[in-house]
This record gives structure tokens, C-alpha cells and sequence, in this order.
């Protein structure tokens, strides 16, 4: 494979260093208007009345928007349907959008924004998971504030408890994460002649969004195109809410048949975006002395905020993954997504594991100390291999490294010569070293298998060039470059003259979400399958130009067609294929699609294949502690990643660099501060604090391969996996410095200080 796993340069690096590339913000369209957002200023009450007359008054301002004047439907269409576009009735969380200014300029559209006047009743808000359990709290929803719930159920663990000859019982918490992309959301709407409508934004799911205008405007789908422009980053956080951000704007353009441009700023994208979920974990570990697991009892609960989006999907595989990569005949799990009267929480990478592996990890370490037994061994006892069957009873049939993974994490960190108890640590600053192991099911899973579908097109172009159009978008993790190897080397062509254009819906039918890692498994195979249907019509002209015998004497690779038999040394260039092929009006284009192998999931015991294949990953950090201060400092981080086949070498290890940095900021410094009435605190870069390039550790990618049957080339998918594991990495390397365990993070040095 000329293409495949090589670290070919990226199709789009030139644009975006030189400043080329086109955000939303850099488009315009005759006519133009901007908008401005009216944001509640509680956290939850009643809408009594809304005065936009001074806003009207203001010069340059068009029009004010109101939940009334939506022609379509109310509500963004996701698992639930329960967010609205505008509150109407009531708003449940501060910061919840109320009317929209639209004007001839965005200053003028901010200024107006300010003069429209709210009053609003004050109702007593829930302001966090423990409130919501609390039976003495507002009942925001339903009787029990519970929007979702599971139950995983493998064996009898409580009656395995009673064998169990150790038993573990730890509470841990985990805190929001803000996604802080460098691009902050905004969408552009532009209408058409008879009826259209084009968006234009910064997102990671079209589909979502051309589904959440339809609804907004009430209109076909056949009436709306989507068109994604270069996207500053996501993480999760351009999955469902730009889908609000786009129906606010076209409902704007529509109503007054003008363009209409909405950007967020910083303070007001922290305030209103979703975040990662708060998390509150309960874990019970019962073992045998040698530190086997014998039975867990696990309870997780997750802050959803004012409205479910996202959470019963998030919840679902953070409940699926609550155990770990490890082997256990007797588990009960147990999941609550809670409604609070917060911004709603919604996708970040990793959706809903970190959590669960941060408490996961640190009781497995935590365990293994009171066992006076190595950490690492405690793994290499309990981790999943071919044959083993996870919490959810799923037989590992294929493709699994996480062995291997340890083994070379391990011996790049020389753990035997560098892990000694923290009771042998004396020093002013301390060392210490600690270690993480994770699986993580690939692409949606049963928990949205209805979703697991994708489709791609490819054209060959008279000069021999390949345009390929796929459902999955570009944020900025690499995903048209990888596409590019996977489609050159499926039709034969060189890598130089494949492209993969920016998601636009009026080219590919709905390809699900840009999410769960499986962009690389499912638009990877869709192009494959459509390469391969260009490639019989290529071959049989191949063979004609060559004077083969038969089709199957010929290949086409990295631009040329040739003998097999390399003793025939004859050889056709592509773009001649590609001539021969237009003369005889043969038809250049193919269409690919790919259905996600088969997984299930029984509702009642939480049994079942949950998801196709899983990647795995083991995590080494190294710390120094300063005793007096509390301050840490993470000095190493080793990342063995197994992800099927690396496609490109060098993304594999940006995309380690990038999460672990991520991961690390989630462990030691990212908080979201609320006051008492449920107001936000630190909604900008200046107050929510963020790693830098000066907290950068040295970072140590290793690329662990075991290919997988099903996917592209052997690929799996990786890119939210290398966040996931740090958090309890640096923790366990904190503990083995100082043998202080902290179970809330972030790990701040006030919280060593006090332990």
C-alpha cells in the first residue's frame, strides 16, 4: 500500500498555516445581517414578559425574534427532543437563549441585544447531582430528576462479595471540561429561490444540523443544504450545539429573506456550550489476595444539566466501559444522567468514559497498594485478552494489543527500575510514576446503532484527479488526509491526486455523526467500496492497453497499471486509464456505502455485544511533587496506543501529543466555578485555566498494531482514546510521589497541601 501507513503531509496544512483557509466568519453574502443572542440571567424560572421595544428602537436593527414568531417546531431535534431554540414558557439555566437581535451590523445587534428587557419569576434551581438526588430538591424532571438510567448485570455480585477476600469500597468526582476550541461556534444562513436554504458553519455533524433547520423552519429536508466550512476544532462540542446556533440563524434569514451571520464570543460560547459531564463515581471491588477481581459494584452518576441532549447516549458508554479492560464474573453497574438547572452537557472526547476510568484506575491502584502488589502486575493479572469477555459478556475474538501495549509502555518508562512505594520517598520533590490501562469500543455502538452508517462518492475527474465527497467532517484531527490514503490506494491512484472535499449535504445522504472515533473506520470502508467499483471498470482498460489475457494479470497501485508478474515489466500511467475511460463514456463515478458490523444490547441486563471492536491503550506518567508547596509537575508521559493500523504514522502521534496535553489539563487544572444562584464564574480563557506549551511534558507516543478484519486497511478507531487514560495516569504518579490519594479533580496543589 503506497498510501496506507505513511506519513503522507496533510491535505489541508498549507491553507491553515499560511491563513488561507476560510472559518464561517470569513464568509459573506449580499445583504447581510448580523445577530446578537438574549441570554436568561437565572438559572430557572418563568418567563412573565419580554419588552423589545427600546431594542427595536436602536438603530440599524432589523427585527427582535421570540419563541412565538419560530415557524417550524420548537425543539432541536436530537434523542429526546427536549431543548428548545428559544425559551418560550420557562428558562432552566443561565445563559438559556431567549430572543434574537438581528441588525445591519454586529455591533448594533450586541448594543440592541442589551435593551431588551426580561422579567422573570425566580424558581429555586438544583445545582448539582447530589441536589438532584436529594429528595427535598425541585423536581426539574419527571418525579426524580433522572433523565436516563442502565443496568449492566453479569452474575451475582452481591452474593460473590461473600467470597471475595478483600473488599474496596471509593467515592471519586470529576469536574466539567470546557472544549475550548480555538474557533468559537457560528453558522451563516443564506435563502434561495423557492424556499432554499444554505447554512454555512463551523461543526462536526451536518446531518444534525440539517435535520435541526428542517424542523426550526418547517420545511423538507430537500429545501435545506449544509455546507460545512473549515471547522477550528470541535471535541465533541460542535456535535449537537451548532444545530441551535443553525436553526436560530435560518429561522432569522428566513423570516426576513436576508443572509444572516451569528458568531458567538468567548464568554457567551463558554456560557451556553455544552460541556463535559460532571461525574460522580461509587465504586465496590471485591478481590482475592493475589488481586483478582471477584466481583464489582459500580453506581455512576453524570450532571446532564437543564436539558438530556446528548447524556443517555453518553451515559451509555460510560456505563459500558464502568469496569475497564478488565475480566470479572460478577458485575452490577448501575448509571444516572441527572437534570440540573446547568448548561446542558453534551459530547467531549472520550464521551462519558473519563470518568468512569479516572474512579476505574484509581481503585484499581489503589487496591493494588493495599495488596502490596506492583501496579502494572495488578493489570497484567486482570486485563483483557483474546477469549476474555467483558462486563458486557462480549467475547474478545480479534485485534486485541492491550498486552502488548503494557509491555511496551512499560519498558519505555524502565518501570521496574523507576516504581518503588511512596513510603521510600522522602525527598523535598518527589518522583513518582503511574500507570493507566483502557479499552474503548469503536464508532457508536448498540446504544446508536440505528445511527451506524456511512456513505462516500468518488469521481475521477478527466485529468485523472479524484474527488471524493464522504459524510464525516474535517475539525481538525485529520480526517480528509487519512480519507485521501485510504481512497488512493483503493482505486490505485496517487495519493497527490485524491481530494476530499468539506461535508457538504447535498452531495452524500445522511452518514451519522462525526463522532465515537469512527470517522477512519466508516467513510474509510465507504470509499473503499466505492474505489473498488471504479477499479472494475478500470481494469478491464488496463488490460486492453497492456495486452493482458485476463483482468486478474493486472493491478493498479500509486498511479500506474502493470503486470503482477513482475518479470512483465510493462506499465500504463493512470491518467491514461482515465482517457481511455472517458472515450469510451464509461461512467467515472462511484458511489460507496457501509453498513457498521452487527452489535446488540439486552435493556434489562445490559448483556451483549456492545460494540464491534475496541482499541486499547496503556498510559505511564511521571511526576515531581514539590512537598512544601504542593505543586506538580508532570514530567513524562509514555502513550502505547493499539488502534488496529496506523494509516499515518505522524497523525497517529500528533493526535497522542494533543490528547495527552488535553487529558493532562482535565487532570490538574480545568474547573468550571459556579456561584450559589447558578451562575457561571469563569466563562473566559483569562479565568478558566488551560495547559499550555509550558506545561507540556515530554510526551512519548508508541504505535501498538494488531489489525482488525472489518476495518480499512486493519484500522480501528483512535482519536478520542489518547485523553482518556491520563487523568488517573497522573494521579497513580502522584499517590506512588507522595502517597497522598486525592479521588476530586482536578489535582490541585491545594488539595495535596490540605490531604
Amino acid at each position: 500500500m503506497p498510501a496506507v501507513g505513511r506519513s503522507v503531509p496533510r491535505k489541508d496544512a498549507w491553507d491553515k498555516v499560511t491563513g488561507r483557509a476560510k472559518f464561517v466568519d470569513d464568509y459573506s453574502a449580499p445583504g447581510l445581517l448580523y445577530a446578537a443572542t438574549v441570554r436568561s440571567p437565572i438559572a430557572y424560572g418563568r418567563i412573565k414578559a419580554i419588552d423589545t421595544s427600546s431594542a427595536l428602537a436602536f438603530p440599524g436593527v432589523k427585527a427582535v425574534f421570540l419563541a412565538k414568531d419560530i415557524p417550524g417546531k420548537n425543539v432541536n431535534p436530537l434523542v429526546y427532543d427536549d431543548q428548545v431554540f428559544l425559551a418560550a414558557d420557562e428558562v432552566r439555566f443561565h445563559g438559556e437563549p431567549i430572543a434574537i437581535v438581528v441588525a445591519e451590523n454586529p455591533e448594533a445587534a450586541y448594543a440592541a441585544a442589551d435593551l431588551v428587557k426580561l422579567d422573570l419569576a425566580p424558581l429555586k434551581p438544583v445545582l448539582s447531582i447530589r441536589e438532584a438526588l436529594d429528595s427535598d430538591s425541585s423536581r426539574i424532571y419527571k418525579d426524580n430528576n433522572v433523565f436516563t438510567e442502565y443496568t449492566i448485570t453479569k452474575g451475582d455480585a452481591n452474593k460473590a462479595f461473600s467470597k471475595a477476600e478483600k473488599v474496596f469500597e471509593r467515592e471519586y468526582e470529576t469536574p466539567y471540561q470546557e472544549h475550548a476550541y480555538l474557533e468559537t461556534q457560528g453558522m451563516m444562513a443564506v435563502p434561495g429561490p423557492e424556499g432554499q436554504m444554505t447554512v454555512y458553519g463551523s461543526m462536526q455533524c451536518p446531518f444534525y444540523v440539517h435535520d435541526a433547520v428542517s424542523q426550526i423552519l418547517g420545511t423538507t429536508r430537500n429545501k435545506v443544504r449544509v455546507v460545512q466550512t473549515t471547522t477550528g476544532g470541535g471535541f465533541g462540542g460542535k456535535e449537537d450545539f451548532p444545530s441551535i446556533v443553525a436553526g436560530q440563524a435560518a429561522m432569522a434569514a428566513q423570516l426576513l429573506q436576508r443572509p444572516v451571520k451569528l458568531i458567538f464570543k468567548r464568554e457567551e460560547d463558554i456560557i451556553a456550550s455544552p460541556k463535559r459531564h460532571p461525574g460522580l463515581i461509587r465504586m465496590k471491588i471485591g478481590t482475592d489476595c493475589q488481586g483478582k477481581l471477584i466481583s464489582a459494584d459500580i453506581a455512576y452518576y453524570v450532571d446532564g444539566g437543564a436539558y438530556a441532549t446528548l447524556s443517555p447516549i453518553v451515559l451509555w458508554r460510560g456505563t459500558v466501559h464502568a469496569l475497564g479492560p478488565y475480566v470479572c464474573e460478577n458485575v452490577l453497574i448501575r448509571s444516572f444522567a441527572m437534570a440540573t438547572n446547568k448548561v446542558p452537557c453534551g459530547a467531549y472526547r472520550g464521551f462519558g468514559s473519563p470518568q468512569v476510568i479516572f474512579a476505574g484506575e484509581s481503585i484499581i491502584d489503589e487496591i493494588a497498594d493495599e495488596l502490596g502488589i506492583d501496579p502494572v502486575e495488578i493489570r497484567r493479572i486482570n486485563g483483557l485478552k483474546l477469549g476474555d469477555s467483558t462486563a458486557t459478556n462480549q467475547k474478545i475474538d480479534q485485534s486485541c494489543g492491550l498486552m502488548e501495549t503494557i509491555a511496551r509502555a512499560t519498558a519505555a518508562a524502565d518501570w521496574k527500575k523507576n516504581w518503588r512505594h511512596p513510603s521510600k520517598r522522602t525527598e523535598k520533590i518527589r518522583k513518582g510514576i503511574g500507570v493507566s490501562t483502557i479499552y474503548y469500543g469503536v464508532g457508536l455502538g448498540a446504544g446508536g446503532k440505528h445511527l451506524d452508517r456511512a456513505g462516500a462518492s468518488m469521481t475521477i475527474m478527466k485529468d485523472g484527479s479524484v474527488s471524493c465527497a464522504v459524510g464525516n467532517t474535517e475539525m481538525g484531527q485529520g480526517a480528509r488526509t487519512i480519507l485521501a490514503q485510504i481512497a488512493a490506494d483503493a482505486l490505485g491512484a496517487s495519493y497527490d491526486l485524491v481530494n476530499v472535499i468539506e461535508t457538504d449535504t447535498a452531495f452524500v445522504p445522511d452518514s451519522g455523526p462525526t463522532v465515537a472515533s469512527r470517522t477512519t473506520f466508516m467513510s474509510g470502508n465507504a470509499l473503499i467500496s466505492a474505489g473498488k467499483e471504479l477499479k472494475t471498470r478500470l481494469l478491464p482498460i488496463a488490460k486492453d492497453l497492456l495486452g493482458a489475457g485476463e483482468t486478474d494479470e493486472i493491478e493498479i497501485i500509486d498511479g500506474f497499471a502493470s503486470f503482477k508478474n513482475p518479470a512483465k515489466a510493462s506499465k500504463i500511467a493512470f491518467q491514461d486509464l482515465v482517457k481511455e475511460m472517458y472515450s469510451r463514456r464509461l461512467m467515472p463515478s462511484s458511489f460507496g456505502w457501509y453498513v457498521a458490523p452487527d452489535t446488540s444490547f439486552d435493556k434489562k441486563t445490559g448483556q451483549g455485544d456492545a460494540y464491534f471492536v475496541y482499541s486499547y491503550c496503556t498510559n505511564i506518567a511521571e511526576v515531581e511533587v514539590d512537598m512544601e508547596t504542593g505543586e506538580i509537575k508532570v514530567t513524562r508521559l509514555i502513550s502505547a496506543h493499539e488502534m488496529g493500523k496506523a494509516i499515518n504514522p505522524q497523525q497517529v502521534e500528533g493526535q497522542i501529543q494533543g490528547g495527552a496535553l488535553q487529558g493532562l489539563g482535565y487532570c490538574t487544572m480545568e474547573e468550571i466555578r459556579h456561584d450559589s444562584s447558578g451562575r457561571m464564574l469563569n466563562n473566559a480563557f483569562s479565568t478558566y485555566i488551560l495547559p499550555t506549551v509550558e506545561d507540556s511534558p515530554e510526551i512519548v507516543p508508541i504505535i501498538v498494531e494488531h489489525p482488525y478484519s472489518e476495518g480499512p486497511y486493519g484500522a480501528k478507531g483512535f482519536g478520542e482514546v489518547p485523553l482518556m487514560g491520563i487523568a488517573p495516569a497522573v494521579g497513580n504518579a502522584v499517590f506512588n510521589a507522595t502517597g497522598k490519594r486525592i479521588r476530586i479533580l482536578p489535582i490541585k496543589p491545594e488539595k495535596l497541601v490540605d490531604c
